[in-house]
C-alpha cells in the first residue's frame, strides 16, 4: 500500500510542478496526499477499513479535499461537524467524533493543517456512519448472548456520496437505519430528553398506609397520580377533579392507569401496586437512557427483516407474524397474527438471533435434553424409576427402549448418563401438539405447551429457553396458509396423534430479540422491564466508552 501511495504522490507533484504556479488548494491537495501517506496506524490499524476506504477515495479524487478550501474549513465541513454535534439524537456521543484534536484543528489556514482537518473529518464520518448505521458497540462482545452480526455499512460508498452531498443534514439522516421504527424511537428520545430538561415529572407518592391504590379507595396521593396519568398521555386533564377535598380513585382514572400498565406490560387489573409504582415513579433521565440503548439494539438489527417474518420480543414476552403489503404503490407492514409466549427463565435467558424457520413438527415427540435429564429427572429416579412412566417419557439406549426399573439409577451422575430420554407425543408432551423449527445451535426453537396458565401472567419468564406460544394451532395455520395447508387439514392430522413433519417451500426469518422500548404507529411509547438484565449489560459497556476516552 505506501509503494503504491509513493508512487501515485509522486505523480501528483510532478503534475503540479508542470503547472506555473501552484495554486494554495493544489499545496493543500499535496500536503493530504503526504498526510494520507503517513496516516499508517495513526487513526487506525494498518488494513483497517476505515483507512483503506478512505486512502481509495483520496486516491480516486487526485486527493481534492472533501471539507476545506485553501481558506479554511467549508460551509460543507461545518454542517459535518454540525451532523456530528447532532449524534446524541441517535443516542450517540459527539465527543466520539468532534474529537479535541479535531476541535482544535478547525480554524486552521495553512495547507499541512488544512489536509490534516480534512483527513480527520473524513475518518470521523466514517466512524459516525458505521456507529450510526449498525451501533457503536459489538453485540456478541458485551453479551454472549447476542448472536447477532450487524450489518456495516459500505464505507466506499458513504466517501463518494459526501463528496457528492449538497445538503448536508439530508446526507446525514440518508445513514441512519432506514424505516419508521428508527426514526419514531429517535424522536421519543428527542421528546423525553425534552422532558428531563425541564426538570422531569410528577413523583407519586405511595399510600399512607404502605398498601396498594385499589379502585373506590380515597388517599392523598390520587392527585400527584391523576397529574402523572396526564402526562403519560392516558389521561384528559378536564376528566378529573382536582378540587375535590376527598379525590376518590374511580372512574376515568381507573381506565387510565389501566392503559399505562398495558403499555408497561403489567396487570392491567388499575391497582397501584409496588410494581405499578416503580414503574409511574422511574425517572425522565433513566427513560431516556432506556431509549438510547434501544437505539443501539435497532441499529443492530437487519435494515429489511424480509418481506414475511416471524418477530419475537423476549422482553415483551409476545410473537407477531408480520407481511409486508403494497397499496396504491406504498409499502407497509402488516401484523397477521400476534400472541403471548412464554420465554426462557432468567438462569436459561434466550439468546438473540435470527434464522430461518424451514418446517413444523405436528404431534412432536420429546427429546429431553441432556441438560435437564441429568439434572431434574435423575435425581428423581434415584428416588422413584416409575416418575418417567407417569409422564409417558421412555428411556433409551443404543436405540433400545429400557426399561426403568431395570436400572440400578443410584450408579448414575449427571457426568455419567448413556440414556436418552423421550417423551411420546400427546395431549401431556412438554412441547405440546406442534413445534416450528428453525435450526440453531442454541437448540431453540417455538412449541406448543400443556402449561397454559401461564400465558395469563404478566411475566411470562419460565421456560429453559425455548419460546412457548399460545394458541400454536393459530400460528401453524398462518404459516401453513400459504403454503396450501387448510386448518381442517391441520386439525385431522392432530387428532390422529401421529408424528407428522410439514417442510415449508418457502423459508420464513424468525428474528428472536430483545427490545425494551419501542414507538407503536399511533405514536405511544411502550418500556418493558429489563427481565434479563441485558439492559444494565448494555449501559454499563457504553458507560466504559466514557470512562476510556475520559
Amino acid at each position: 500500500m505506501r509503494n503504491a501511495l509513493s508512487f501515485a504522490l509522486i505523480l501528483f507533484a510532478i503534475g503540479m510542478a508542470g503547472s506555473a504556479t501552484a495554486s494554495e488548494l493544489d499545496r493543500v491537495s499535496l500536503a493530504l496526499a503526504e498526510r494520507i501517506q503517513e496516516n499508517d496506524g495513526h487513526w487506525a490499524d494498518a488494513g483497517d477499513a476505515r483507512q483503506i476506504a478512505l486512502i481509495a477515495d483520496y486516491e480516486a479524487a487526485g486527493y481534492a479535499p472533501i471539507w476545506v478550501s485553501e481558506k479554511g474549513i467549508t460551509e460543507k465541513g461545518r454542517a459535518l461537524v454540525a451532523l456530528f454535534r447532532r449524534a446524541p439524537e441517535n443516542g450517540l456521543m459527539a465527543e466520539d467524533y468532534v474529537t479535541p484534536a479535531l476541535a482544535a484543528a478547525l480554524d486552521a489556514v495553512e495547507p499541512a493543517a488544512l489536509a490534516d482537518l480534512d483527513a480527520r473529518l473524513s475518518f470521523a464520518l466514517l466512524n459516525y456512519a458505521d456507529h450510526v448505521r449498525a451501533g457503536r458497540l459489538e453485540p456478541s462482545a458485551i453479551n454472549r448472548d447476542l448472536r447477532i452480526a450487524p450489518e456495516r455499512p459500505e464505507l466506499g460508498r458513504v466517501l463518494a456520496g459526501a463528496r457528492m452531498a449538497r445538503d448536508m443534514q439530508a446526507f446525514g439522516l440518508s445513514l441512519e437505519p432506514p424505516g419508521p421504527r428508527y426514526a419514531r424511537l429517535k424522536q421519543a428520545l428527542a421528546d423525553y430528553r425534552a422532558i428531563a430538561a425541564e426538570g422531569g415529572w410528577t413523583v407519586v407518592p405511595g399510600l399512607e398506609t404502605g398498601k396498594s391504590l385499589k379502585p373506590g379507595m380515597t388517599d392523598p396521593m390520587i392527585p400527584a397520580l391523576a397529574r402523572r396519568m396526564i402526562e403519560v398521555g392516558t389521561l384528559d386533564r378536564n376528566s378529573f377533579d382536582f378540587s375535590a377535598e376527598a379525590p376518590v380513585y374511580d372512574g376515568a382514572l381507573v381506565e387510565a392507569v389501566k392503559a399505562f400498565q398495558n403499555r408497561l406490560s403489567l396487570e392491567t387489573d388499575g391497582v397501584v401496586g409496588p410494581n405499578t409504582l416503580k414503574q409511574i415513579n422511574i425517572t425522565a433521565a433513566e427513560r431516556v437512557r432506556q431509549l438510547e440503548i434501544n437505539l443501539e439494539r435497532r441499529r443492530w438489527m437487519p435494515d429489511d427483516l424480509g418481506s414475511y417474518y416471524v418477530f419475537v420480543n423476549l422482553a415483551d414476552q409476545y410473537l407477531k407474524v408480520v407481511r409486508r403489503v403494497e397499496k396504491d404503490g406504498v409499502s407497509r407492514e402488516k401484523t397477521l397474527h400476534a400472541a403471548r409466549t412464554v420465554v426462557g427463565k432468567t438462569y436459561h435467558k434466550t439468546p438473540v438471533f435470527t434464522e430461518q424457520m424451514t418446517y413444523l413438527v405436528l404431534n412432536p415427540n420429546w427429546n429431553v435434553p441432556y441438560s435437564i435429564a441429568t439434572k431434574e429427572y435423575l435425581p428423581k429416579l434415584w428416588r422413584d424409576p416409575g416418575v418417567l412412566s407417569r409422564q409417558n417419557i421412555r428411556v433409551l439406549a443404543g436405540g433400545q427402549r429400557i426399561d426403568p426399573y431395570s436400572v440400578h439409577w443410584a450408579s448414575y451422575s449427571r457426568s455419567n448418563f448413556p440414556f436418552r430420554l423421550q417423551q411420546a407425543s400427546g395431549p401431556r408432551n412438554a412441547l405440546g401438539r406442534v413445534k416450528f423449527m428453525f435450526p440453531n445451535k442454541y437448540n431453540i426453537y417455538i412449541h406448543d405447551t400443556p402449561s397454559k396458565s401461564l400465558f395469563n401472567r404478566a411475566l411470562r419468564t419460565f421456560s429453559h429457553g425455548c419460546v412457548r406460544v399460545e394458541d400454536p394451532l393459530k400460528l401453524a395455520e398462518v404459516l401453513l396458509g400459504p403454503e396450501g395447508m387448510e386448518r381442517s387439514q391441520i386439525d385431522r392430522i392432530v387428532q390422529r396423534g401421529k408424528r407428522r413433519v410439514v417442510k415449508l417451500d418457502n423459508p420464513i426469518p424468525v428474528h428472536i430479540t430483545y427490545l425494551t422500548a419501542w414507538v407503536n404507529k399511533d405514536g405511544s411509547v411502550h418500556f418493558r422491564r429489563d427481565v434479563y438484565g441485558r439492559d444494565a449489560i448494555l449501559a454499563k459497556a457504553w458507560d466504559q466508552i466514557q470512562v476510556a476516552r475520559n
